[in-house]
């Protein structure tokens, strides 16, 4: 059970299990300046690599098989250090992927939003 918290205090997720707010994932269903295609997952990606919040736009592909709800339903996303850690006890709205080399990814569910999990690799960064 999560305890309350005060208004200054950080969210549980940061002050106690370590993550880190990587970035906000938004769907869309029009082109944004500078996307870039992720053929493989069937995304279309834009602004994080300028935005200065960690906003990332995502439009998909007819057929994407990514879940209903993260094409419709904003996420955060946090990096952790152990994704198998992190998953423990989670409900999984995807199981953890390696979308592009030295980073593994999944999803999880809470009260009714999509969450992202990072892991990256270390030697990666």
């Amino acid at each position: 059970m999560n305890k309350t918290r005060a208004d200054h205090e950080p969210p549980q997720a940061i002050a106690e299990w370590g993550w880190r707010y990587h970035h906000l994932g938004i769907p869309t269903m029009e082109p944004r300046p500078g996307e870039v295609h992720l053929a493989h997952l069937g995304i279309h990606v834009a602004g994080f690599p300028t935005s200065p919040y960690g906003v990332e736009w995502m439009r998909f592909d007819p057929g994407c098989p990514v879940s209903e709800l993260v094409r419709t339903v904003p996420h955060l996303a946090f990096e952790v250090d152990d994704l198998d850690k992190a998953l423990a006890g989670k409900a999984l709205l995807s199981e953890p992927s390696s979308p592009s080399g030295g980073v593994r990814v999944a999803m999880i569910l809470h009260n009714g939003m999509p969450v992202e999990l990072l892991e990256f690799d270390s030697s990666k960064k």
